[in-house]
This record gives C-alpha cells, structure tokens and sequence, in this order.
C-alpha cells in the first residue's frame, strides 16, 4: 500500500556530495511547476492510501517560492508533510526562524537536516545544527540525517563477514566515489535486494521529468504520460525487466538474466545492482532514468 510521495523537487543542488546517491550537482536542471505539484497531489488523493508528502532534491530550498507553495497545498489536502535539506540557508538562527516561518504556519510534520561533513565539513557548528536550533525555537520538529565515509567495523558480522559502517548507500555517486580499498564479496552472493520494497512499494519518488521511481533510477512509468494513479494501480513487479528479476532473486539474477558476467566482486548489493543498471540504459532508458542519477 503506497503511503508516501517524494518529491525531488530537482536534482540541483548546492554540492556535490561524494555519498550522493542521485548524483545531485550545481549543474543539473530541471525543477516542478506548481501546475505539476497539484497535478501529483491530486493523483495521490485518487490512490486514497497516501498520507505523506516529502519535498526532497537536490536542494529544495533552490526553489523557495514553488517549495512553500507546494507545502500548503499539500497540507491544504490533509496529507502530512516533510522536508528533507542541507540547510545551506541557515547562516544565522535568527536568519533560519525567518526561512521557516511559512512551515509552521502551515503545519509541517517533520524537517529532516543533513548533518555530516560530506554536506558541511568539519565544523563545530553547522549550518545543520543552526536550522535544527531555530526549529526548536519555533516548535517544529526536526531531526537530523547523519552519513559518514564508509569504515569497517571492528565487530565482524554473524558470518564472520566485516561489515562496512558509516551508512552510506553505494549506488549513484557513491558506487563511484566511496569504494576503493573496501572489502568485496562475489557477485552471486548478492541474491536479494534488501533496501526497497520493490513488489508492493510503500513509498515512490517523483521527478520534475516525471519518472516514478520505487528505487532511485528505477523507474515504474512517467506520469507525465500516464496518470499516477493508474502507474500504480496497473504496476506488476513480476513483469518489469529490472524489478522483476531483483525480487527473484538479486543483484545476482538481474546480472544473469542479462547475461552480464563480472571478474570480480561488489562492495554490497546496491553497489552491484547499480553496476548492472548503468550497462542497461540503453536497453531501458524509459525504466532507467533519468541518466541523471548514474552519472550519464
């Protein structure tokens, strides 16, 4: 039962951020308009199931008016609402109370600030933490997402396997930047996908291109084209060419089924996964999109 939408309200972004997994920059486009925000929240109403309404990027506060706008629409609907961003904004607290007062007129249900080096180095006092402080101040109610560079654990899994710390997902940027001199374990061990619920999705996340994607860069159909509501209703997990084999059976038989073979082995099931996808754009540049997202 979908019960969230994301939106990445663009793919721009104030950084370029080594553990990205959408591949965000200064230099990418694109962005909704408040003709296509209505157009999701009304389609969202059709699903009847869906309670929440991110508004994520990229940088969503790149686009301040059209955030703010879709915020009060979306609570304007019933559905409870949140904000994911780096808070390069946040220059001053008093300057951030200012910046977030349109979201507790309006009633927002979370503001999730990143707050790590990779979005603000290593600083005492973050941009981050000035925007959490002003929420505070505010009433609204905020929290922090927190991703470190990958490290191995001194505590070795239940197989005796080292595990890798820091919570980082290795596909986009990541799978790029983040995974030389990590241990690798053979591309047939990776036989489930253990990050996304790819049979019954709880949550999608929309482009400004309008790509549904139930994993970043995986995409269900374009709602430009076809009404959400019918994208979801009409979606059989079983019939998508990289779904469908993920669900079966992994990294491993989306690489098999394929006929893709590697000498050697992967970080984790993402890094895999992701490694499979980029080779099929060609084949799939309709379900793999935007190109975006891997770095193409």
């Amino acid at each position: 039962m979908l019960t969230g939408i994301h939106f990445l309200l663009s793919y721009a972004c104030t950084s370029e951020c080594d553990h990205c997994f959408l591949y965000c920059s200064p230099n990418s486009e694109g962005t909704f308009t408040i003709a296509q925000i209505k157009n999701v929240l009304a389609e969202a109403q059709k699903i009847g199931s869906v309670e929440w309404i991110y508004f994520e990027g990229g940088e969503p506060f790149l686009f301040y008016p059209i955030l703010v706008a879709g915020l009060r629409l979306a609570k304007a609907k019933g559905f409870k609402t949140g904000i994911v961003t780096n808070c390069y904004w946040a220059t001053a607290i008093e300057d951030s109370m200012l910046w977030m007062a349109p979201f507790r007129e309006a009633g927002i249900d979370d503001l999730s600030v990143s707050d790590d080096e990779f979005h603000h180095g290593e600083v005492v006092e973050t941009p981050a933490k000035r925007a959490a402080l002003a929420a505070e101040r505010l009433g609204l109610p905020a929290s922090s997402i927190c991703i470190s560079k990958p490290v191995i654990s001194a505590s070795p899994g239940k197989k005796g396997e080292p595990v890798i710390g820091g919570g980082a997902l290795f596909k986009g940027r990541a799978a790029d930047k983040l995974t030389e001199g990590l241990p690798t374990k053979p591309p047939d061990s990776f036989r489930e996908c253990s990050h996304e619920e790819l049979e019954h999705p709880s949550r999608v996340h929309i482009d400004a291109f309008g790509h549904v994607h139930v994993c970043q860069g995986v995409s269900i159909g374009n709602m430009w084209e076809m009404p959400l509501s019918q994208i979801i209703a009409r979606y059989n997990a079983s019939d998508h060419p990289i779904c469908g084999p993920l669900i079966r059976g992994g990294p491993a038989e989306l690489a098999r089924v394929h006929e893709m073979t590697f000498d050697h082995g992967f970080v984790d099931e993402c890094r895999m996964c992701f490694t499979v996808r980029r080779a099929l754009l060609d084949k799939y540049p309709d379900l793999l999109a935007p190109r975006q997202v891997y770095g193409v």
